[in-house]
């Protein structure tokens, strides 16, 4: 895979610096991080985003998330590893990430409502737009993930 443009962040240096500062406000809102990248992961699995897809499963693995999550995180719904908070967390993620076919239906609001505080559902919301964004312009612009550490796989 080719890049479309060699570096997109030097070319618009202030939005990127105000998304960056987005992140930066999320990380702070008092959502727990590792629910941050789960959303983070499953909107990137949903865009095919490789690049961030490796991203947040790099991070994850830091953080001491298990295997098997990662693994079962495009089965979610059948999975028995994840908290109700974390299922309300990604329904709602896909919702969003498939808005033009979902329409956030009151059915995946009502279980963010029942685990989130209408803080959190905006700080959430926020952060699944965010990174609807940031695979937008990876996929766009095809950024290819890092090859470190993976080997001969490729």
């Amino acid at each position: 895979m080719k890049p479309r443009l060699n570096d997109p962040y030097k070319l618009a240096q202030a939005p990127i610096k105000a998304m960056q500062a987005l992140e930066v406000a999320l990380a702070a809102s008092g959502l727990d991080h590792e629910l941050l990248e789960l959303v983070k992961l499953r909107a990137s699995q949903i865009n095919g985003c490789a690049f961030c897809i490796h991203m947040h499963t790099t991070d994850l693995r830091k953080h001491g998330e298990i295997e098997m999550r990662l693994y079962m995180l495009n089965a979610w719904r059948e999975s028995p590893l994840y908290s109700n908070r974390e299922r309300a967390a990604l329904a709602w993620t896909e919702a969003l990430t498939r808005l033009s076919e979902t329409g956030a239906p009151d059915a995946d609001y009502e279980d963010l409502k029942a685990e989130f505080t209408e803080a959190e559902q905006v700080n959430l919301t926020l952060a699944i737009g965010a990174i609807n964004v940031w695979n937008r312009l990876q996929v766009g612009f095809r950024a290819a993930h890092p090859m470190e550490g993976i080997g001969d796989a490729a």
